[in-house]
């Protein structure tokens, strides 16, 4: 059981109809907002922004009550341009709801505010003092007259440290610009190996330039194309851009072999291969150079011969007879 006890206020007081503030479309936000409106004094023009500021209402929580109020036509803006130019908002709330165009005849009947006229004497500014002497500008550049030593620490003075001249690093490195050699072995490539047949147009001088830097450093163009070969996937892997396969092939430059060195095949051979390559065993299939692949049974032919066409066997070339070194 609820009792309720009312004392009517003295002074400072509003009327609201019970419909507004038991509106079932409204928020309490909403109610709050619109009876703190109706409650200034005359001529005041606080606006809705500034009100739910002082009644602690969030940003979220303003948005969402005036578009309520503005919903049920407790309130109504309109932007217009004023004196001078300046553009205004005009804000119009009512205890009661406003259509649209009841609330533009109250509106038209409304003095056009700017911010100069709402401006009350309590907060417009103050009469300058005025200034003693001659304006200076503000210094720009040297030292303060204070002297500095006032605010750091008296060590002795050391040496003067001369700063270290920097090495010059001289010219940049030029690109040098791909050789005809060079342009020849990146235009045969596509005939070297059929991964390598589609490759664009437009990288044929980036290729030729690297391929221009392993001759320059002392590579041969044999060497070049084995070195691409090698580079290739043997087990039937499909190349879907050669001209990245091939840049990334020849970025990296080794140091060309010493002509004066002992040939490899010269070197004895260890009498033990690795572990890794005695699971290898070499392609009897078509190849430019050796092919090495690793069987899974007793094939004597890799992936790649394995999904080719069938190829005639008595055109296969016969491996070359054993030669007799006579000591």
């Amino acid at each position: 059981m609820i009792y309720r006890h009312h004392i009517a206020p003295p002074r400072a007081f509003s009327q609201f109809s019970h419909d507004l503030i038991r509106h079932p479309r409204l928020s309490s936000d909403a109610v709050r907002l619109l009876t703190w409106q109706l409650s200034l004094p005359d001529g005041a023009r606080e606006s809705l922004s500034r009100t739910a500021e002082r009644a602690r209402i969030g940003a979220c929580a303003f948005t969402r009550a005036k578009r309520q109020l503005k919903e049920e036509g407790f309130v109504h803006e309109r932007r217009l341009q004023g004196p001078g130019g300046h553009w205004v908002t005009q804000q119009l709330v009512s205890n009661v709801p406003l259509s649209a165009a009841e609330a533009a005849k109250i509106l038209a009947r409304m003095p056009v505010h700017t911010p100069s006229t709402d401006a009350s004497p309590q907060v417009a500014p103050s009469p300058r003092l005025p200034t003693v002497g001659i304006p200076t500008p503000p210094l720009t550049d040297g030292h303060p007259k204070k002297d500095p030593g006032e605010n750091t620490s008296h060590h002795p003075a050391g040496p003067e440290r001369k700063p270290k001249a920097e090495p010059d690093p001289g010219p940049a490195p030029e690109t040098p610009e791909p050789s005809e050699a060079a342009r020849a072995l990146v235009a045969a490539l596509p005939h070297l190996s059929p991964d390598l047949r589609r490759i664009p147009r437009g990288m044929h001088d980036e290729l030729a330039r690297l391929v221009s830097r392993w001759l320059a450093a002392g590579h041969t163009p044999t060497a070049v194309r084995t070195h691409i070969l090698r580079g290739l996937p043997d087990d039937g892997t499909p190349v879907h851009r050669p001209g990245g396969l091939l840049r990334y092939l020849l970025r990296d430059v080794p140091p060309a072999p010493d002509p004066d060195a002992t040939p490899i095949a010269e070197h004895p051979a260890p009498a033990h291969p690795s572990s890794r390559l005695a699971a290898l065993r070499e392609c009897e299939g078509d190849h430019i150079q050796a092919t090495l692949f690793r069987p899974t049974g007793d094939e004597t032919l890799c992936r790649r011969c394995l999904n080719s066409p069938p190829h005639d066997a008595s055109r296969r070339t016969p491996p070359p007879p054993p030669r007799t070194v006579i000591a």
